[in-house]
């Protein structure tokens, strides 16, 4: 759980009752490889963090899959939309090495943000980066050839480029295998 509280810490400094009483809520899952951490057509109701291993989002459309996020160690994810909005995921969280993640139920955690301003401060910042970090993903895929997501992907994510199949990557990138290759290739 240190990593966990370190990670919140980062973004707002939490006090020593403030850490007790997220530790209270949170709980800690290994997902193995493979495995669906959560699935399309139901609500997302938790904030989940990697402590080990890495997974990937994704969403299916006319039989394509298309890879929004990889997050790894260190990182804090949800289905935004989901979770605010209390409709159904679009989305799908895939394993994709064995994964232990530490769950924040969103409920409880919105009842903490209400008595503790650390907490509080944390998730507006949290909210404020997904959202920055997707409105770059976005302009990435919108402005961006190939071959510069490519590069650009190598260079920001260097140590989960051997993590990932090709398959995957493609996915990320929008592009198919052949052209991923034809891309690798060149290099």
């Amino acid at each position: 759980m240190e990593s966990f509280i370190s990670f919140i810490s980062q973004l707002s400094a939490l006090d020593e009752k403030v850490k007790e009483e997220l530790l209270e809520i949170v709980e800690t899952k290994t997902i193995a490889k493979g495995r669906t951490v959560f699935s399309p057509n139901r609500r997302c109701q938790e904030l989940f963090f990697v402590n080990s291993g890495l997974v990937k989002m994704l969403f299916h459309s006319d039989g394509d899959q298309f890879i929004m996020r990889f997050f790894e160690e260190n990182t804090m994810f949800t289905d935004l939309e989901s979770s605010n909005t209390k409709r159904h995921s679009k989305y799908e969280v895939i394993a994709l090495e064995d994964t232990e993640l530490v769950v924040v139920p969103f409920y409880p955690f919105e009842k903490l943000c209400l008595k503790h301003h650390a907490l509080e401060t944390f998730y507006r910042k949290f909210l404020t980066i997904a959202n920055l970090n997707m409105m770059a993903r976005i302009k990435e895929m919108l402005e961006e050839d190939a071959k510069k997501r490519y590069e650009n992907f190598v260079l920001n994510y260097p140590h989960i480029v051997q993590r990932i199949n090709l398959g995957d990557l493609s996915g990320y990138l929008g592009i198919t295998q052949v052209s991923l290759s034809r891309i690798r290739a060149q290099k």
